[in-house]
C-alpha cells in the first residue's frame, strides 16, 4: 500500500463509520483517491463491510509507536531574558508545565517509553524521572553543538520512536495509538525559510532554489524500517566538526530525496515557543512572563511589559549573555551575567569603573547597573561596528583612543592583580589537575617574569583589562565616525601598558603585528625595555585567560581554539621575554 491508502485506512482506524466525504476532509485527499483507496483496502482485505477487518486491527496493533525521544537539552538562548532562570522545557503555557503536557499526551496515545535529553540546566529536569517514569539522557556537548548531537545521544531509542523538540505547545494530542509508516511533521503555513517542500500526496522533498518551504514543527515519526538509516546518517555527521552546529533534521535528506512523508497540519493547531514573545502571544498571562530581567527594565526605564518589544538574543559573549530590545521607538542592550561569572567579576568594582568613566565619552552609555547582581542596561549605539584587528587604520585609531583614555590617569578604589587574579583564576579548579601536561612548568615560567614587570612598569591608572578589538565600537556621527571602549567588568588600577598585550593575544596576533600594534600606540617610538616588558605582559595575560578558559570549561563552557591559544602565548612570549632580556642585557 502506498502512504495515502495508509492514511485513509489509519483514519478509518479512528473512525471506522467515517464517510467518503469525511475521509477526504480529514486527510486532504481528493474524493476521487479516497474512493480508489477504499476498494483497494476491501480488495486486501483490510476493510469488511466497509469497516476496519480483523487483519486491519492485527496490523495496527503491530503499528503501535513503542517509545519517544524528547530534545530538551539546549539553553534555548533565543529565550532570553527567561532563559537564564528556566529551561524552555519548564515554561508553564495556560498553567500547564510545556514537557508535562508532551509528556501526557504521549501516554495518552499509549507511548510510556520516553527518553528526555537534557543539557542546560537539567538539574531542574530530575523530577520528571520520578512524577512520569521518564529516562534522562545527558549531552554533554550541549552548550557548543546543536541537536544533532542530541539525537544522537539517543540513537539507540528511534525504533517506532517519535522524536520531538520540548518546545511545542499542541492544541489537541498529535500522537497516535497506530502509524503505518515514517513521517516529518510540518504546516500548511508557506515558510521562505525551510528547505522542506510537501509535494504531491504528502511527498517530502527539498524546496528548489527561490521556493517557499512548509514551516517546520520538529517532530517525527520512525519505524524500525527508517531508523537505522537515519542513525547511520546521524553517526557520519557528528563525527565531522563542520556539523557541530546543525538541527538533526540535516540527517533526514538522502542526497535531495527524503525518505519519510510529510504530515501536514494546520498551522493555527501547534505553537512553537523559541521567543520571549511568541510565549507572551499565545499566553500573555504566563507566569514565566514577570522575570527579575523584565522587572529591571520596567523599573529602569519606567516602563509596562507590553511595551518591551523584540527582544532578541545578542551574540553570546566569553562571559556574560546579552539581549536587544525595543521600548518606546528606542533600542537598548541588556546584560546578565553569565555561568560563574559571581566568582569571576566584583560587580561593585564595576559600577564604580562606570561612575568613573560618566560624561567622559569614552563608554556607551550605561543608563542601569547593579552592583550586586550585575544586570546592566545600555543604550543601543546604532549603526556600530566593532575593530577590524587587520585594518591598519582601525587599530590605528584604537591605539590613539586606548592611549588617550590612559593619559587622562582616571583613578578608581581597587587594583588588578595581574599575577593574585592568575593565582586566584587557579584556585578555582578546587584542586583539579591543568589539561595542560606541562603546565607547571609553564605556571613557573610566567611566575618568574613578575619581577621583570614590576620593575619596570608605570605608576598605575584605570587600566581596561579587556581591550580587545571587539570592544572597540565605531559609531556613526555627523563628524564621522566616533569611537567607543565598551565592557569595563575587569577594569581596574594597573601599569596601562597591559591593555596593548590584551589587544593582542585576543587577535591571535603573531610577533611581528604585536610590534606593529605597539609601535602604533608609541608612534614616537618605543623603548627596548617597555617592548620586552609588554612582549611579558602577553605572556602573563595568556595564563590569566587560560586559566580562566579551564575554570569555565569545569562549569561546560568551552572556548576552542581561544583557550588553546592564550596557553601557547603563555610559553611562547616568556622564551621571548628570556631572549631579548638576553640580549638587550636587561
Amino acid at each position: 500500500m502506498n502512504n495515502s491508502t495508509l492514511d485513509i485506512l489509519q483514519a478509518l482506524l479512528l473512525s471506522p463509520a467515517a464517510s467518503q466525504r469525511t475521509l477526504a476532509r480529514e486527510t486532504g485527499y481528493s474524493l476521487g483517491l479516497v474512493n480508489r483507496a477504499l476498494q483497494e483496502l476491501s480488495r486486501d482485505g483490510y476493510l469488511e463491510e466497509g469497516r476496519p477487518s480483523s487483519r486491519a486491527l492485527q496490523l495496527a496493533q503491530r503499528a503501535a509507536p513503542q517509545r519517544a525521544v524528547i530534545l530538551a537539552a539546549g539553553p534555548g538562548i533565543h529565550m532570553v531574558p527567561i532563559n537564564t532562570e528556566t529551561p524552555k522545557a519548564l515554561l508553564r503555557v495556560h498553567g500547564e508545565v510545556l514537557i508535562e503536557r508532551l509528556i501526557r499526551q504521549l501516554h495518552e496515545a499509549g507511548v510510556e517509553e520516553i527518553h528526555v535529553v537534557v543539557g542546560y540546566l537539567k538539574e531542574q529536569l530530575e523530577y520528571l524521572m520520578e512524577d512520569f517514569g521518564v529516562k534522562l539522557l545527558v549531552a554533554p556537548d550541549y552548550a557548543s553543538k546543536n541537536n544533532l548531537h542530541s539525537l544522537r545521544r539517543a540513537a539507540d531509542y528511534l525504533e517506532d520512536a517519535y522524536i520531538l523538540p520540548c518546545d511545542l505547545w499542541f492544541a489537541e494530542n498529535p500522537f497516535r495509538r497506530t502509524e503505518l509508516y515514517s513521517w516529518y511533521m510540518v504546516t500548511d503555513r508557506p515558510d521562505p525559510r525551510s528547505p522542506l517542500r510537501v509535494h504531491r500526496r504528502h511527498e517530502l522533498r527539498l524546496a528548489a532554489e527561490n521556493e517557499d518551504g512548509n514551516t517546520p514543527v520538529g517532530v517525527c515519526y520512525l519505524t524500525a524500517a527508517d531508523a537505522g538509516p537515519l542513525r547511520e546518517r546521524l553517526a557520519a555527521r557528528c563525527r565531522s566538526p563542520r556539523h557541530d552546529g546543525d538541527f538533526w533534521e540535516a540527517a533526514l535528506p538522502v542526497g535531495r530525496r527524503i525518505p519519510v512523508a510529510a504530515r501536514v497540519v494546520p498551522a493555527e493547531s501547534v505553537a512553537e515557543i523559541n521567543t520571549y514573545e511568541q510565549l507572551r502571544e499565545i499566553d500573555s498571562d504566563a507566569e514565566n512572563l514577570r522575570t527579575d530581567a523584565i522587572d529591571v527594565i520596567c523599573g529602569a526605564l519606567s516602563a509596562a511589559p507590553e511595551e518591551i518589544t523584540q527582544i532578541r538574543t545578542q551574540k553570546k559573549g566569553m562571559t556574560n549573555r546579552s539581549f536587544l530590545f525595543r521600548c518606546r521607538g528606542r533600542r537598548y542592550i541588556m546584560r546578565i551575567p553569565g555561568e560563574g561569572t559571581q566568582q569571576l567579576i566584583n560587580r561593585r568594582e564595576e559600577a564604580d569603573v562606570y561612575a568613573a568613566l560618566a560624561g567622559r565619552g569614552i563608554s556607551d552609555d550605561v543608563l542601569y547597573i547593579n552592583p550586586e547582581n550585575g544586570y546592566k542596561i545600555s543604550a543601543f549605539l546604532e549603526g556600530a561596528r566593532e575593530c577590524d584587528p587587520f585594518c591598519a587604520q582601525d587599530v590605528c585609531r584604537c591605539m590613539a583612543h586606548l592611549r588617550a583614555f590612559h593619559e587622562q590617569k582616571l583613578t578608581v578604589g581597587h587594583t588588578f592583580d595581574l599575577f593574585g587574579r592568575i593565582d586566584f583564576y587557579r584556585s578555582l579548579w578546587n584542586g583539579a589537575p591543568s589539561a595542560y601536561r606541562d603546565y607547571e612548568e609553564t605556571y613557573a615560567h610566567v611566575q618568574s617574569l613578575r619581577p621583570f614587570l614590576q620593575a619596570h612598569a608605570l605608576p598605575p591608572v584605570l587600566s581596561h583589562i579587556d581591550a580587545v578589538y571587539d570592544n572597540f565600537l565605531f559609531i556613526p556621527g555627523d563628524g564621522g565616525e566616533e569611537l567607543h571602549l565598551i565592557d569595563w567588568e575587569y577594569a581596574g588600577m594597573h601599569d596601562p601598558h597591559i591593555d596593548i598585550a590584551m589587544f593582542c593575544i585576543y587577535a591571535f596576533y603573531d610577533r611581528e603585528q604585536v610590534d606593529r600594534l605597539i609601535d602604533l600606540y608609541f608612534p614616537e617610538g618605543c623603548a627596548d625595555a617597555v617592548r620586552v616588558k609588554i612582549y611579558g605582559y602577553i605572556a602573563a595575560c595568556g595564563l590569566l585567560w587560560s586559566n580562566w578558559c579551564e575554570y569555565k570549561r569545569m562549569l561546560g563552557v568551552e572556548f576552542g581554539e581561544y583557550s588553546l591559544r592564550q596557553y601557547q602565548y603563555a610559553k611562547e612570549y616568556y622564551q621571548i621575554v628570556c631572549r631579548e632580556r638576553k640580549r638587550l642585557g636587561l
